[in-house]
């Protein structure tokens, strides 16, 4: 086995690494015959130096097979394995009408998310505020959901690309999270684990997102489709604006809410929300050859959106993995609130032009929404509700978002930190697209 120095050495010097070296730092990564700081050594080299498209192929596969891989191919499921991941924005509620809607349309998403990482928030708190669903469920009853809905949203097991695992830890607490090459192996690693035959990646570009450009989220959408498809896995992937809250919402049982409406039909949708979630659904429908083009894709997955098919898929996969019975029922009642709700008012009359998307996360974060530590409880009651789109022209005194918090003391100091957050102007700014790219492998 390379030694750890000699690999590290390699990097530093801005050599290409060769498979073998890669495979001992994934072995060694896992069996802990590379220490944290070695580990940590290799990441920041990684991170100056970078990499190149096979030796990133080569990492990808190393800790895709570092732990289980899952191979659906006996699983009797109904049609073709695909799922969607996003790269992290503040009230991205997707994945959680997504995956039913396309389900609906005949497809299986057995996707495999995670929790709140940051200002951003994770489906898996957001799935938790319906009491009793599980996570974490046997290999067979995931089969049995998917196999009647069509689509289960789960947590990872910690046998799946364990190498990832231990290596995104030491990276988060080691200013290495930043590096293209190590977020492409990070992620896909986990989607080849997963066993998929397809996946359309949303990657987030704004204020709200890790990648502050689209220039930075072209770059990471273009690296991560053509190592995906170097790695066996074909990808298509999305580039969407974060320059503000997506929907209406942000915080746990508020963004389920939303998520439960959009899908039943009890509330208009919002635009944007709508139309990432679509133009998503059609990327995976058209990838799958279950529509011929993304825009057919789009067609049926109105459809299944109208029929109530994706609303009955929803309330089939929750039920499957414990949660409430009646969830797909008109105005279904069973999730979290509280009572301490106060809303911020614009200072002035004006347009709302900008909000500082990543400091609303944090107050949904500094609420309870979100961990600080990894071990800190979550309350699933707060954060933020009926936040105004950018170009709305607003009313000095109207409401611009409500602020639900476990007291009115945090309350009040919350919505005075989202108002800060915010910029009302004398006229309306240049209205930007939500779907910004579109990037296709070749």
């Amino acid at each position: 086995m390379p030694l750890p120095a000699e690999t590290i050495r390699a990097k530093r010097d801005g050599r290409a690494l060769s498979v073998a070296q890669i495979e001992g730092f994934v072995r060694g990564l896992v069996d802990r015959h590379w220490s944290e700081g070695q580990a940590a050594a290799l990441a920041m080299a990684i991170l100056l130096k970078g990499m190149t498209r096979a030796e990133c192929v080569a990492l990808t596969r190393a800790m895709a097979n570092s732990g289980q891989v899952l191979d659906w191919s006996r699983a009797g499921l109904p049609g073709p394995v695909v799922d969607k991941h996003s790269t992290g924005g503040v009230g991205d509620k997707v994945s959680l009408v997504l995956a039913p809607i396309v389900a609906a349309c005949g497809a299986v998403v057995p996707m495999i998310s995670g929790r709140g990482l940051g200002h951003t928030g994770g489906t898996l708190d957001k799935l938790q505020s319906l009491a009793g669903y599980e996570i974490a469920p046997t290999r067979a009853t995931f089969r049995r959901v998917l196999r009647d809905a069509g689509c289960a949203i789960v947590g990872a097991s910690g046998r799946l690309a364990p190498a990832d695992r231990r290596l995104y830890a030491i990276r988060d607490v080691t200013a290495t999270v930043e590096s293209v090459p190590l977020i492409t192996a990070s992620i896909l690693s986990k989607k080849i684990a997963a066993g998929l035959q397809f996946l359309v990646m949303d990657v987030k570009a704004g204020n709200g997102a890790f990648c502050p450009t689209v220039a930075a989220a072209r770059e990471l959408a273009g690296n991560l489709v053509a190592v995906a498809a170097t790695a066996g896995l074909p990808t298509r992937a999305l580039v969407t604006d974060m320059n503000q809250v997506l929907g209406r919402t942000a915080g746990n049982a508020l963004e389920m809410r939303e998520a439960i409406d959009f899908l039943t039909g009890d509330a208009p949708r919002e635009p944007r929300l709508e139309a990432v979630t679509l133009a998503l659904a059609g990327e995976m429908l058209a990838i799958t050859q279950l529509a011929p083009d993304p825009r057919a894709g789009e067609r049926l997955a109105r459809a299944a959106l109208a029929s109530g098919a994706a609303a009955d898929r929803f309330a089939r996969m929750v039920r499957g993995l414990g949660g409430p019975s009646n969830v797909g029922s008109p105005r279904f009642a069973g999730l979290p609130c509280t009572r301490h709700v106060i809303e911020v008012r614009a200072p002035n009359a004006g347009w709302l032009v900008a909000m500082d998307t990543r400091a609303l996360g944090i107050v949904v974060v500094e609420l309870g929404g979100g961990r600080a530590h990894a071990s800190d409880p979550i309350d699933p009651r707060v954060g933020l509700s009926n936040v105004l789109p950018l170009g709305t022209r607003v009313a000095r005194g109207e409401p611009l978002m409500r602020v639900h918090a476990a007291s009115m003391a945090r309350a009040e100091a919350a919505a005075a930190r989202a108002a800060a957050a915010l910029v009302i102007a004398g006229s309306p700014g240049a209205a930007a697209p939500v779907i910004l790219d579109r990037v296709a492998a070749g």
